[in-house]
């Protein structure tokens, strides 16, 4: 929102300067995002006219002009501006006058011509970007008066960022209001008046479009004048505002959207045939729009049309074939109510931003439109005559919103801000707003205006207060309570300590979104127990994800795409599964592929395996000091798993996650390479931690045996590991595997393990008879249990 100072000025009395103004409005959540001074320093410089105008006799481009500047002689001034001409009145900068930018004005010879001062464009003068040519001014400007006078300089160009929430300070009168109540003044705006009727023309107006369209107003304005010109003072607002004056009849629409808040639009009454229809567009439908661009429209668009055509974009913008041109001289004047769920986004599907869209998307206040379009009609017959017909109006006023009394506690407002604010002073400020304030016994019923939609509770009010009584007036106090600190419990491992061992071991860490498509979850199998989103952002995201992995895969996709050769990526998040409530369970999830080290000259390079994976896991395990109670098996894999390189990892024989390979199936529908390995976990069991406890240091020395065994290829190592624990309990300290071999003197299906037991007593030394005898047991076991063989 862009004004003029002085404008906002004449609208309120404001008992402060431009900085105090500025910072006042920005305090109280209208933020100032610019401030322009407009038109300092313009001291010596009038209006003038150009009496005579010669050809440079020492140039082609310039012109020798005499200038009157009033009382004296003509002046002599070389110009060459391509628009000086005689009879025009210009400013004119004198000798000696100081202009923005630190130009001096001096008497100099240009091209062997005296010159006594400078012709001037907007742009030099600081008022404007304009710097085409000379800035023209009205023909009834008065020669010789200072041209800061004339233009009712100096000025600012104020521009405000307004939050969505606060369309009513998108016209001048509802900033005002907030500007009175700021500043302890009073809004100077005139009651608004009924133009009286002298034209008798009519149209019928139809609404079709139902709760979208719920008020429409018109009016037709016959006998206008198409060349009048728009008033210096109110193109010089126009101007200030950003807006380029470009005739009487849409310089009027666009001063009163400015001014009110209120967009309007303007149709050349003599194209429109049969009744105003408003209602949706049809699929299909297309429209020229002012800017020569063509609309395709759908049934998402209100349209305003006549019986025979689509005449413009409603909220957004007017059409090509009934818009007001140099020989207009009839109109119809539209003023209508939208609901901004109508209007939103429909620009931005257009690829367009008007200044109707942007105050219709937000809301503009209902009852506006009659005022709005009275306003337009008195200032376009003040400006280029004309005969104004009746006020047409339609409308369903059970679609129109209402506003509604809301309630608010002294001694919550008092919570809230943590300072008294008196009665009287809460009143003072609901009323500077334009809000009906009636006193309960606990505090007051506020009734907002029509055009404050964002008055909904009591909080709302609360912040009514806060930012009219100041926010500088709130003391500052820090918070007061004692705080009690969360005591991790020593039995488990924080998430944190694993993302950091994650890291450590060269993973790095992502966070994917926790929706996902259910076509990329069919794919991998997931098509049970979904949690589908009731409104869903889009297609892609429409299902809460079961498995972190793949998402986490669509990202090692997304750097593998990007040259990134090695990737190891890990996610700690929730899964969801179906119930009431969706059932949530933390993971954690890792992905890699590439080289299993980065580049390094100390080892050959190899790609990543099963075992480099299964690394990582043991490392987890090991820390939570349990890794006897955890085992893999081959039993039990998903579908999206190798059914050769997979495992299933499980936790006192319950089932904790699966890690592998992914099934080569599944790789090149996802378009990977067969070196992608993955690994799902359930975070619970792998946080789970045993207390340390302190144990003697063991006294008497260890003995080591190594066995050979021959067993079917079927035997795990875990079970092997699990058995011989079992038989031999304490005394068997470690359980090394050294050694793996299949082939030559091994039947086939079968393999030979090679391994050392770790033997110890706490109590005594053990001897070879006991090692001996331990051996046998451990070798009985297996035979009898795996089907084993001793090799010599």
């Amino acid at each position: 929102m862009k004004f003029s100072e002085n404008w906002l000025r004449e609208l309120v009395e404001i008992k402060a300067d431009r900085a105090q103004l500025a910072h006042a409005l920005t305090m109280a959540g209208l933020e100032v995002e610019e401030l322009t001074p407009l038109g300092d320093g313009l001291a010596g410089v009038v209006v003038a006219e150009i009496v005579g105008a010669e050809k440079h006799p020492q140039a082609d481009r310039l012109q020798v002009c005499k200038v009157n500047a009033g009382p004296g002689e003509p002046l002599q001034i070389v110009c060459g501006a391509p628009n000086a001409r005689v009879g025009i009145k210009v400013p004119l900068a004198k000798v000696g006058a100081e202009l923005p930018g630190g130009i001096s004005i001096k008497a100099a010879k240009l091209r062997g011509v005296e010159s006594s001062g400078m012709l001037c464009s907007a742009k030099e003068l600081g008022i404007d970007a304009d710097a085409s040519g000379l800035l023209e001014l009205p023909a009834d400007a008065p020669v010789g008066q200072p041209l800061a006078d004339y233009l009712g300089l100096p000025d600012a160009s104020i521009e405000l960022k307004l939050t969505p929430n606060r369309p009513d300070c998108l016209g001048l009168v509802g900033l005002a209001h907030d500007v009175a109540a700021l500043f302890g003044s009073a809004v100077k705006v005139p009651a608004p008046a009924a133009v009286a009727v002298t034209g008798a023309a009519q149209r019928g107006i139809r609404l079709e479009a139902g709760k979208d369209a719920p008020r429409y107003l018109g009016r037709i304005v016959e006998g206008i004048d198409p060349a009048a010109r728009t008033p210096l003072w109110l193109a010089e607002r126009l101007r200030r505002a950003g807006l380029r004056p470009i005739s009487a009849v849409v310089d009027v629409t666009n001063y009163v959207m400015l001014e009110l808040g209120q967009p309007l639009h303007a149709f050349d009454n003599d194209t429109l045939e049969g009744d105003i229809v408003v209602r949706h567009a049809r699929a299909g439908e297309a429209l020229k729009l002012l800017d020569g661009s063509e609309a395709k429209l759908d049934e998402g668009f209100v349209l305003i049309a006549d019986e025979k055509k689509p005449l413009a974009v409603a909220g957004v913008m007017g059409g090509y074939d009934s818009r007001v041109t140099d020989t207009t001289r009839n109109i119809f004047l539209e003023s209508a109510h939208f609901a901004p769920a109508a209007i939103m986004g429909r620009a931005r599907k257009l690829g367009l931003h008007t200044d109707a869209s942007h105050r219709f998307e937000r809301g503009v206040d209902p009852e506006l439109p009659r005022r709005a379009l009275e306003r337009a009609t008195e200032l376009l017959l003040a400006i280029a005559g004309g005969q104004a017909g009746p006020v047409l109006v339609a409308e369903n006023p059970a679609d129109l919103p209402a506003p509604a009394a809301v309630t608010l506690r002294r001694a919550r407002l008092k919570r809230v801000l943590g300072v008294d604010v008196a009665d009287a002073e809460v009143a003072r400020i609901f009323t500077a707003l334009g809000m009906r304030v009636e006193t309960t016994a606990d505090g007051w019923r506020i009734t907002a205006p029509s055009s404050r939609f964002d008055i909904e509770r009591e909080e709302d009010l609360i912040e009514e207060v806060a930012r009219i009584f100041g926010y500088d007036n709130i003391p500052t106090a820090t918070p007061a309570g004692a705080l009690t600190l969360a005591i991790e419990p020593e039995a488990r491992i924080g998430e944190l300590a694993l993302r950091e061992q994650l890291a450590a071991r060269d993973y790095y860490e992502a966070v994917n979104l926790s929706f996902v498509a259910a076509d990329l979850l069919a794919s991998w199998g997931f098509t049970e127990r979904l949690v589908p989103l009731a409104n869903p952002l889009s297609a892609d995201l429409a299902v809460m994800r079961p498995s972190l992995l793949p998402g986490l895969i669509e990202a090692l996709r997304h750097n593998r795409a990007r040259q990134q050769e090695r990737v190891r990526l890990f996610e700690v998040a929730r899964v969801f599964g179906t119930g009431d409530p969706p059932v949530e369970t933390p993971s954690l999830a890792i992905v890699a592929c590439g080289p299993a080290r980065a580049e390094q000259w100390g080892e050959p390079a190899r790609m990543l395996d099963f075992h480099d994976l299964k690394g990582d896991l043991d490392a987890l395990i090991a820390w939570g000091g349990e890794p006897r109670r955890w085992s893999v098996h081959a039993d039990g894999l998903p579908g999206w798993l190798h059914p050769g390189r997979g495992a299933r990892v499980a936790r006192d024989g319950e089932t904790a996650g699966f890690m592998g390979a992914l099934h080569p199936q599944l790789a090149r529908q996802l378009d990977l390479g067969p070196d992608v390995h993955v690994l799902e976990l359930a975070l619970a069991p792998l946080l789970a931690r045993r207390l340390p406890q302190a144990a003697a240091i063991p006294r008497f020395p260890s003995v080591r045996r190594d066995i050979a065994l021959d067993l079917p290829e079927s035997v795990s190592w875990s079970q092997i590991d699990r058995l011989v624990r079992s038989t031999l309990g304490e005394r068997l300290r470690e359980l090394r595997l050294f050694d793996r071999y299949s082939g030559k003197g091994v039947e086939p299906g079968r393999k030979s393990l090679a391994m050392g037991l770790i033997l110890q007593d706490a109590s005594r030394t053990l001897t070879d008879d006991d090692a001996d005898r331990c051996v046998r047991e451990a070798v009985t076991a297996l035979e009898q249990s795996c089907k084993a063989k001793l090799r010599g």
